[in-house]
């Protein structure tokens, strides 16, 4: 693990990292984040009951949207043009939860691992706030990477998986 951070030049002022030198390559990442909640609220968006329409459905779109808008929420970060957003939830009744997991792609000098995270974080937001009205015990997380692949650090993968 690097002990700098990239984001800070030599005087501590934050910065935009120059990328430009860096090479164009094959670059992906997966995150990964839950949404935990009463059993009845569940099963209210698996049965599609939901006043509001399809939970999943919206809570994708949001997903997709964000990875998109990702440079626009966090300072710093470059504006990438995705190739891939793939957004997919999956519920876990045996947990009572939702998964939700994101994979973000590009051919690019900068890794896409902050558009992964935030599809992943926007989709669990816009779930939670449909379903806010019937269900105010709902959390969310943990929230972390699972993968990410090219650039000049090349893969990484999660050591362990979240814990459910």
């Amino acid at each position: 693990m690097s002990d700098q951070l990239s984001h800070l030049n030599a005087k501590g002022e934050a910065h935009m990292v120059d990328v430009g030198g860096k090479a164009v390559t094959q670059r992906s990442a997966t995150a990964e984040t839950f949404v935990t909640m009463a059993a009845e609220t569940l099963k209210l968006i698996q049965e599609g009951g939901h006043k509001k329409g399809d939970v999943f459905a919206v809570a994708r779109i949001a997903g997709i949207q964000a990875a998109k808008k990702c440079s626009d929420l966090i300072p710093l970060c470059h504006p990438l043009m995705l190739s891939k957003i793939n957004v997919e939830l999956q519920a876990q009744p045996e947990f009572s939860q939702v998964r939700i997991q994101a994979t973000c792609g590009l051919s690019g000098q900068t890794g896409v691992e902050m558009e992964a995270l935030t599809a992943v974080s926007v989709a669990a937001l816009t779930l939670y706030d449909m379903c806010k009205a019937v269900d105010k015990t709902m959390t969310i997380g943990p929230t972390k990477l699972l993968t990410k692949s090219g650039g000049r650090s090349g893969d990484w993968q999660a050591t362990q998986e979240s814990p459910v």
